[in-house]
């Protein structure tokens, strides 16, 4: 698979020793996820789901409690959710997920963030052809035939189990997401190592250097923008 989730999720919750832009985030997620329906999590998947991935990053209760009252609460903000494409250096495919309270301000600084790191924006279904939208969990304490054996126990289908480093990995259609978490919750694991839905590329490319040091800060530009909330891309970074 190419992809060091663990390691991709550290990289995140350590960039500049700041975790608060990861938290305002999440907190704009739980937010539009409680407004769009029962801000209970147990009659709301979306929000279940969001959940589920703050605890991975260990979000506060307090942000997330606050998000939730502000649905509550009936709060006329509203947030659009936009999906943009291009393409970085040496051909590399990049495609990012936004939620925005104004689409024009977004379009912009993703346009320039691009534009002014080697990139440039594409059309929509430009590269998307070349992902697969893929549901991700990683568990610890297990291995990866102890997992495979109590997912076909539950009858779950999954695409792949890897181990890595402590952790097994498993790669799932994304509609199989709450089913694989049910099979392990299940089977008395409730604490997950990554919890993510995800766009993962059908095959990632290795770049030159110079080329890679590039497309690095492009997409450490893109992933700080605060209307950005995934980055995905088809680079293997070597980590």
């Amino acid at each position: 698979m190419g992809r060091k989730w663990n390691n991709i999720k550290e990289k995140k919750a350590s960039k500049d020793a700041n975790t608060s832009r990861i938290y305002a985030k999440f907190g704009v997620e739980i937010y539009v996820a409680a407004r769009q329906g029962d801000p209970n999590p147990e009659s709301n998947q979306a929000l279940k789901f969001v959940l589920e991935r703050a605890k991975t990053y260990n979000v506060p209760r307090h942000i997330i409690d606050r998000a939730i009252e502000k649905a509550k609460g009936g709060s006329e903000e509203s947030y659009t959710e936009l999906r943009y494409e291009g393409f970085g250096p040496n051909g590399s495919m990049v495609i990012v997920d936004a939620l925005t309270n104004n689409v024009n301000r977004t379009a912009s600084d993703v346009r320039a963030a691009f534009g002014k790191n080697g990139g440039n924006m594409g059309v929509s279904g430009s590269v998307a052809y070349m992902f697969d939208a893929t549901a991700v969990i990683g568990v610890e304490g297990k291995t990866a035939d102890e997992v495979l054996e109590l997912l076909m126990e539950a009858d779950v289908d999954v695409r792949d189990i890897l181990e890595e480093d402590d952790s097994v990995i498993v790669y799932a259609e994304p509609d199989q997401f709450h089913a694989v978490q049910e099979a392990f919750k299940t089977a008395g694991i409730s604490e997950f190592t990554v919890a993510e839905l995800t766009m993962l590329a059908q095959n990632e490319i290795a770049l030159p250097e110079d080329g890679l040091a590039k497309f690095e800060k492009m997409i450490d530009v893109l992933e700080d923008l605060e209307d950005v909330q995934q980055v995905y891309h088809n680079v293997d970074l070597g980590e």
